[in-house]
């Protein structure tokens, strides 16, 4: 990742509620050169056992951003910003958008998903979920979508 051109992609986790699932993201953030973004409140806290336990040592490698509010993180993007809600309430999927460098892929909390309120105004857009039922697993939505995102941007 060259400095000028930023973060690949920022991957955006409003309220967090497991520190499990945020270790295992930060692993792919930082497998993938992606920034990551919490926005506040937690359900945990970043010095509990079981976050570290997750991340191990991946956190070195990850630009990490909290922010107290999704106000206060709003506050933080460029004007040119792209932010992709990721919601079960889409009609697009994640392979039919056009993701860029630096896109914001944002996720909402594992116990209810992103708030309308939240999700409405933005571009949204969901994974398959062919089996029906519940939905998958925050830290595996993250790297499906994640991944598909730097496939499109690097073209592998």
């Amino acid at each position: 990742m060259s400095e000028a051109a930023g973060p690949l992609l920022h991957v955006v986790l409003f309220e967090p509620e497991k520190a499990g699932n945020v270790g295992n993201i930060a692993r792919t953030c930082a497998v993938l050169g992606a920034a990551l973004h919490l926005i506040r409140p937690y359900g945990f806290h970043l010095s509990d056992r079981e976050f570290r336990r997750a991340v191990m040592d991946y956190l070195q490698g990850v630009e990490l951003h909290e922010h107290a509010s999704w106000t206060a993180f709003q506050g933080t993007l460029p004007a040119t910003a792209r932010v992709w809600a990721l919601t079960t309430h889409a009609q697009t999927y994640h392979t039919q958008a056009d993701f860029r460098r630096g896109d914001h892929l944002l996720f909402g909390p594992e116990s209810r998903g992103l708030p309308l309120w939240l999700r409405g105004p933005l571009p949204g857009v969901k994974l398959p979920q062919p089996g029906g039922g519940r939905s998958l697993n925050l830290s595996v939505a993250v790297g499906v979508a994640s991944f598909e995102a730097a496939r499109q941007i690097e073209g592998w």
